[in-house]
């Protein structure tokens, strides 16, 4: 036998340090601070996207300073209902409060990761085991404790007992932070976990109300992380343009835009809208397999969630080919653009929802009846409050407002005719100022369709 053993085993001469008390703590800080260090919000957004913001003229946000403000929406918010804190589960909501991702597609559909904010009091952020150096680079978070998931997935038939627990500690947070106020707002919630805090004396209000009026307003620095995500978007737009020839299908054409999208730093993309030929009637088609033919039209809607999580929501519609378009073609791209400039010039600061929609230009009879289900939405992290239908689909339940500076909105168009081949697509990013408004996206339009 060979008296050096099998490779790899430990030797004779191999030195065991030995245990020493305390050493795991320092440890698990020292391995914190460089897992902090190295989180993808602290390394930026890499030198492609960062010389694109140069050339494009667009400053850095102040995130300090964002970070502040939108805490001070939320809390804002909370007190002029009558709250003593908001419980987060969806991710954006969080993203908003405390700057912080994680698994951010997956925590959407799996509620887990959670967020307390105290009106007047801490946020604690309640994440996964060991993964507080996610959001160490926050400066809002003022603790992080591992989260009670009481989902099936984590609690089987004993999810009741996860309930339990999981509610006992918001409780105490709400005791301890409410000044007697037992009244919260949260976002999203399963039944189990509202009849359990009840059971503890803590009642329940509506979180999404709380956070789409505190998102409603963009500061400074949030229009000019906006402007940067918008940037990113149309340079993956120009990639994507570049990549169009016959032959391409649908998919691989769409996976243009993710690409681009993932290397500036974004983070996903919403949907799955981009058709070609006679898959652009009606619209809501999802992406597919299609191969792009010469002379087809292609639109898409970007519904993307890019750089500092904010969304570019824009819409194109493109010539496939270098083959003149049809006059049918251009006549449908002439509409939606002439909507879109019309509706564009209405949006002023102090016009009401409903006098906006009032006097907006909408798709002729018939195109009207495969119109675009709204006129203007709100964007931020996300598509936002408020949605604006078309005048003939105003309700008595359709909620009224103003425009006010500060505000960002989509303005929409489709334009195709019913039972008709092809539709055009195409949205603008606006935001509402002291003076009018600006159109923060700028990706031309395709000028042959323009004629």
């Amino acid at each position: 036998m060979d008296s050096a053993g099998p490779k790899g085993s430990f030797g004779r001469h191999r030195k065991i340090m030995p245990f020493e008390p305390g050493s795991i703590e320092a440890l698990r800080d020292a391995s914190r601070q460089k897992a902090g260090s190295l989180n993808q919000h602290v390394l930026g957004y890499g030198p492609q996207a960062e010389a694109e913001w140069a050339a494009a003229g667009i400053a850095a946000p102040d995130l300090a300073a964002m970070r502040k403000y939108r805490l001070e929406r939320i809390r804002a918010e909370l007190k002029r209902r009558g709250y003593a804190g908001a419980l987060l589960y969806d991710p954006v909501n969080i993203r908003y409060a405390t700057d912080s991702t994680n698994m951010q597609l997956w925590v959407a559909h799996n509620p887990t990761r959670h967020c307390f904010i105290a009106t007047e009091g801490p946020v604690v952020l309640f994440d996964y085991f060991s993964c507080e150096h996610l959001s160490d680079h926050s400066g809002v978070v003022n603790e992080v404790r591992p989260a009670v998931s009481w989902m099936y997935l984590y609690g089987g038939e004993l999810t009741e007992q996860k309930v339990r627990r999981w509610a006992a500690g918001i409780a105490d947070l709400v005791r301890e932070h409410g000044s007697g106020n037992s009244r919260i707002a949260v976002d999203h919630i399963n039944p189990e976990g509202v009849e359990e805090l009840a059971r503890l004396g803590i009642s329940i209000g509506n979180g999404e109300a709380v956070m789409e009026n505190a998102r409603l307003i963009k500061s400074p620095d949030e229009i000019l992380a906006m402007r940067r995500a918008i940037v990113a978007c149309e340079a993956a737009m120009g990639e994507m343009e570049q990549a169009l020839k016959p032959g391409i299908s649908e998919n691989e054409l769409w996976a243009e835009l993710h690409r681009g999208n993932i290397a500036r730093g974004g983070e996903w993309i919403e949907t799955r809208l981009l058709t070609s030929g006679p898959r652009t009637n009606p619209w809501f088609q999802e992406c597919s397999s299609r191969k792009i033919e010469a002379g087809d039209l292609v639109a898409f809607d970007t519904d993307l969630i890019g750089p500092y999580g904010f969304c570019a929501d824009l819409s194109r519609t493109w010539l496939c080919g270098d083959a003149n378009p049809s006059n049918e073609q251009r006549a449908l791209f002439r509409i939606a653009a002439d909507q879109i400039e019309h509706n564009m010039a209405l949006m002023q600061p102090g016009i009401s929802f409903r006098d906006l929609v009032e006097a907006s230009a909408v798709p002729p009879g018939d195109c009207f009846p495969t119109r675009y289900g709204v006129l203007y939405h709100g964007v931020g992290l996300a598509d936002e409050y408020p949605t604006l239908p078309h005048a003939s689909d105003w309700t008595s339940d359709t909620p009224d407002g103003v425009l006010e500076p500060g505000m960002v909105l989509c303005v929409e168009s489709y334009i195709g005719r019913l039972g008709g081949r092809e539709g055009v697509k195409l949205e603008e990013q606006i935001l509402i100022t002291e003076t009018g408004n600006e159109q923060l996206s700028t990706y031309p339009l395709d000028t042959r369709l323009l004629g």
